[in-house]
């Protein structure tokens, strides 16, 4: 019976994802099952459907819907310096190459809410860089996009914010670049003048500038191998000769069909360079 009925809500979530494709063009067909089916029955569950198929009429008929699907499909948990070493890494060993740039573009995909986007924009300021560096901030979450646009998060995670940033070799402190009022805090204006917000997705999109370092992190895990690929590519094409591509710790290029178009260069925080093509 618990076969059977897996098997149907199997199909169910199928046909979901072919209708948000067709109704809206957002394409989440090629994520990784386990994971759509998670985050489905959840949405299931929180939404107050009894069934997949229920949601996907409300999907289909309701386009008020589409934006509470997006919230559960895609995924939105980050902070600010998360995994301190690898922006230590990108202080100490990529920023040194950046340096010999005029100018600098930065593709951050992917960017959820934005503290990843604000990371970096802090990181460079403290080296000297954000002045030469036009930062692309994309993701396919209009929500999360206007909220990484308004840069304001809970005071609760501020303390995490600033760990962060000093096991990241900060050279300053984080409370230079907010302000606090009712339990919220909110990231200088000025962070934001060199920063384009755009909506983009991976698995339709193409690409769309050249730039000289592009950070896609614990987004990638969430697609199945040909997705990656498709990804990895725009990644590729995005990059000239000794760009950089910055992956999440749990992401890697060693499967990739890709993966001759690139060298690790820190390899430990998953940071690689283009290769010539």
């Amino acid at each position: 019976m618990i076969d059977t009925y897996e098997k149907v809500e199997d199909i169910e979530i199928r046909l979901l994802l072919e209708a948000l494709y067709h109704r809206y063009h957002y394409d989440f067909r090629n994520y990784a099952m386990s994971s759509i089916r998670r985050r489905l029955r959840q949405a299931r569950e929180q939404l107050g459907f009894s069934t997949i198929s229920a949601m996907q009429e409300h999907v289909l008929h309701d386009p008020d819907m589409l934006p509470r699907m997006l919230r559960y499909l895609t995924v939105q948990v980050s902070e600010m310096f998360r995994d301190p070493s690898y922006f230590l890494a990108i202080r100490q060993k990529v920023v040194p190459h950046l340096r010999t740039y005029p100018s600098l573009k930065i593709w951050v995909a992917g960017c959820s809410a934005g503290e990843e986007l604000y990371s970096l924009v802090i990181l460079f300021r403290e080296e000297g860089l954000e002045e030469r560096t036009l930062f692309y901030a994309t993701d396919i979450n209009p929500d999360a996009l206007a909220q990484a646009e308004t840069g304001v998060y809970d005071i609760e995670r501020v303390r995490l914010f600033t760990e962060n940033h000093r096991q990241a070799g900060g050279k300053s402190s984080l409370s230079d670049y907010y302000t606090t009022a009712y339990n919220r805090c909110a990231l200088d204006k000025s962070l934001r003048r060199n920063v384009v917000f755009s909506d983009h997705s991976l698995v339709t999109d193409q690409v769309f500038g050249e730039m000289q370092f592009v950070s896609c992190r614990n987004v990638m895990i969430y697609f199945d191998r040909p997705l990656q690929d498709r990804a990895i590519g725009l990644f590729r094409d995005s990059l000239p000769h000794n760009g950089f591509l910055g992956l999440g710790a749990k992401e890697t290029l060693r499967f990739s069909t890709h993966a001759d178009s690139f060298r690790e260069f820190v390899r430990e925080e998953k940071i690689y360079q283009r290769t010539r093509a």
